[in-house]
């Protein structure tokens, strides 16, 4: 009889680890998507702290490099969470105290679930040659998942809309919100792949690829910057926006209508004695904020607003509330000329979930106010290109400036300079409306176009086209801001390219998500049968 064998003490750490040492990784790599996310965070506007996103992505892609898919999820939704609940806190300013913090938990978790997704794939593409490249684009290929779907989708929080300045933004110009988030992501990833490999002491050549993808966008950002023109190609105009106002009440603000109109109207006289008294150069164009007033079917019937528009003399922009019946309401913008009255207008094509449209009734009774109060507005379908006094304005209501669709199909059709009228004053002083002013600045160097934002309550401004802003209001006060602004006419190449990178990309990470499983696979299988034989 053969005794049985004695394991030394010492021995039994290296045949049974304890659970204490397999959880020290899984928490450091916790820690490490957690404050990617965090860091993530801390990039994002009003700071302008842009240089610290592909630090973390570093992070995140440290966490995830050679896990399984399980694990990815997991740091990916911590990752998730850690930059969009602070992200999204003005939603709490939107609600109040009394509706509790459901809605803001509940949206965070629901946009941090599009990132986990992401990790998960991000972890088992990272195994691939060029594994950076493919993290990139599985990434990016979430947001756009995450742009389209549910309910029109949710924009907020793109990468690309944390960079309204710095190296990386020029790249728009090229490949639009696409590009410049993949170089974000690809820098960091390939910092990370480069610090593990020379670690692990990889030949030089196998230091190549990642030391290329972490220096390759850098220098394209900085290089691309003679692509930004800020030229007048087709003259100028000089624009007046129109900030009247409102009180910060939140949710109550759906009931103060007559308030923003009296402001505005206000304003709008004000800047009419302006005009006569000389203080101030008459526009060529004025812009109201978004639903600043109700409009009817026939608005030429609103002698208040029309006497207004005619003190000052020039053509308007009234972003309003078309009620054409009880059943039939738009988000509009209204082209109304001094002299011969209301012309064309356009509808709001992307409606926002849960507020102007509610998605199952039913079920959003529990998580949304506006089920009893609001009917569902009805969606426009026409491009944003408006012709005012010899220029067209292309348009985009809110945060349609989120989507590359609404406002590239503006500027294919003519526009020359953008406009962005907005009602931020539901959500309060938090860094809602500067979250949003980043997403202005982003295009207005993808499409090359000047932007006049307005908002009911600010952050207004006069964004150029290389993004940067000339002027700007302050939150909750009235504010009139004038300003002369170039009309461009050449097209990008992210104009012209429309939504190529989106799918390019996306089809991209599919592929190596695929070849990647497909790899995994066969590997099993090859291990299984040699077993057996």
């Amino acid at each position: 009889m053969v005794a049985p064998a004695v394991t030394s003490e010492s021995d039994i750490p290296l045949a049974l680890p304890s659970r204490r040492r397999r959880a020290v990784p899984v928490l450091i790599r916790a820690a490490a998507a957690l404050a990617g996310g965090g860091i993530f965070y801390a990039s994002y506007p009003p700071r302008t702290l842009w240089y610290l996103a592909p630090l973390a992505f570093a992070l995140l892609a440290a966490a995830l490099r050679h896990r399984t898919a399980r694990g990815g999820f997991l740091y990916g939704l911590l990752f998730g969470l850690a930059f969009v609940l602070p992200l999204l806190q003005w939603l709490q300013s939107f609600l109040g105290a009394d509706f509790g913090p459901f809605p803001w938990v509940g949206l965070s978790f629901v946009v941090s679930l599009y990132m986990a997704l992401a990790g998960a794939a991000m972890a088992v593409v990272s195994k691939l040659r060029g594994g950076p490249v493919w993290m990139a684009a599985v990434f990016l290929g979430s947001e756009v998942l995450r742009t389209y779907f549910p309910f029109d989708g949710f924009p907020w929080g793109k990468v690309a809309y944390g960079q309204p300045e710095g190296l990386f933004l020029p790249l728009a110009a090229i490949g639009g919100t696409m590009l410049l988030g993949f170089a974000v992501v690809v820098t960091g990833a390939g910092a990370t792949e480069l610090i593990a490999r020379w670690r692990a002491g990889d030949r030089r050549r196998a230091l190549v690829l990642p030391a290329v993808l972490l220096v390759l966008p850098v220098i394209a950002g900085a290089a691309s910057w003679s692509l930004v023109g800020t030229d007048a190609q087709a003259g100028t105009r000089t624009v007046a926006i129109i900030q009247g106002n409102a009180p910060d009440d939140g949710i109550n603000l759906m009931y103060d209508t007559p308030i923003l109109r009296r402001n505005h109207i206000a304003a709008t006289e004000k800047l009419a004695a302006d005009i006569k008294a000389g203080k101030v150069a008459k526009p060529d164009l004025v812009v109201w904020p978004e639903v600043a007033t109700d409009l009817e079917p026939d608005p030429r019937y609103d002698s208040e607003l029309s006497k207004a528009i005619s003190d000052v003399g020039v053509p308007f922009l009234i972003g309003g509330r078309l009620i054409q019946n009880p059943t039939t309401i738009q988000n509009v913008v209204q082209v109304w000329d001094p002299n011969t009255g209301p012309g064309p207008r356009y509808a709001k094509q992307k409606l926002v979930p849960f507020a102007e449209f509610i998605p199952l009734r039913d079920i959003s009774a529990a998580v949304t106010p506006f089920v009893a109060d609001t009917r569902d507005m009805i969606p426009g379908t026409e491009p944003g290109a408006l012709p005012v006094d010899g220029t067209t304005v292309g348009v985009a209501i809110c945060y349609e400036v989120a989507y590359d669709q609404v406002v590239g199909d503006a500027v294919r059709d003519g526009a020359t300079m953008l406009a962005v009228p907005t009602n931020n004053a539901w959500y309060g002083p938090g860094e809602m409306s500067y979250q949003q002013l980043a997403m202005s600045r982003v295009a207005a160097v993808e499409y090359g176009r000047a932007v006049a934002v307005s908002a009911t309550s600010g952050v207004s401004a006069i964004v150029q086209p290389d993004g940067s802003v000339t002027r700007q209001s302050e939150l909750y006060t009235a504010a009139t801001l004038v300003a002369t602004v170039p009309l461009r006419t050449t097209a990008t190449l992210a104009t012209r390219l429309g939504a190529w990178p989106e799918w390019a990309a996306s089809v991209a990470g599919l592929a190596a998500l695929a070849l990647a499983i497909g790899s995994r696979l066969r590997s099993r299988s090859g291990s299984r049968r040699a077993s057996t034989t």
